[in-house]
């Protein structure tokens, strides 16, 4: 298995064949729309990637600015919503610390499971580049806006837990330092045969967890996913 870092920079399309998979009973765009209506909402994303939440909201909002900092993966997002002939979206080459976009330009800003790479990618200074991060997510929303955070809480498991420390750390500065609400869904994986599930996981999760599968003989495999949000 390639690291995450390499993963996004050089094979954005077996990423992309894995989300297609992800969250079969489509729970994540309801969840979405019990915290905030994307109907006419001018939305800024980050670490947009290949569009895997982008298109969950794209034929609804008013217009979509998907930022990330890997142009490979932002290529499948611009196929996917030129598809849609959505009138008003660009995409972003951009960090998500450093949003090269005005302030107060979006009622939802949106990143999914990616500002938790911020503890792997920076284990000593990762607090500090979090903060960065939701500082750049409130200033580009206007005073009535709405932050939105997906992160993982656990692929393999039917009951919602941060997968280790760091990410329970981070999960609880969200919501002790900066006031979130969280909530947890399901967003299981359901693959053709136990053998491609066991394919396309293992390259993402690793050989260890892709033997689980095919021992366990799971073609839908679990995972819980968190939402946390506020209000800027």
């Amino acid at each position: 298995m390639a690291d995450y870092a390499t993963i996004y920079r050089e094979y954005a399309d077996q990423y992309e064949r894995l989300v297609t998979y992800e969250d079969y009973e489509l729970n994540l765009p309801r969840a979405l729309e019990q915290i905030r209506s994307f109907n006419q909402a001018d939305v800024i994303e980050l670490g947009a990637g290949t569009g895997r939440v982008t298109l969950l909201y794209a034929a609804r909002a008013r217009s979509i600015i998907a930022a990330d900092r890997e142009s490979s993966m932002l290529k499948f997002a611009r196929t996917k919503l030129a598809a849609l002939h959505h009138g008003k979206w660009r995409t972003v080459i951009a960090d998500n610390r450093r949003l090269p976009l005005p302030d107060q330009i979006a009622d939802i800003s949106i990143a999914g499971w990616s500002i938790g790479h911020m503890q792997h990618w920076h284990p000593d200074t990762w607090r500090s580049e979090i903060d960065q991060t939701i500082h750049q997510m409130r200033r580009v929303l206007r005073p009535t806006g709405t932050i939105i955070v997906i992160e993982t809480l656990g692929t393999g498991s039917t009951e919602p837990s941060p997968p280790h420390e760091r990410l329970a750390a981070y999960y609880q500065m969200l919501e002790q330092e900066y006031g979130f609400a969280s909530t947890a869904i399901r967003t299981d994986y359901k693959f053709d045969s136990v053998q491609q599930a066991s394919e396309v996981l293992g390259f993402f999760f690793g050989d260890e967890f892709a033997a689980w599968v095919t021992d366990q003989q799971l073609p839908i495999v679990p995972e819980c996913t968190g939402l946390w949000w506020r209000t800027k």
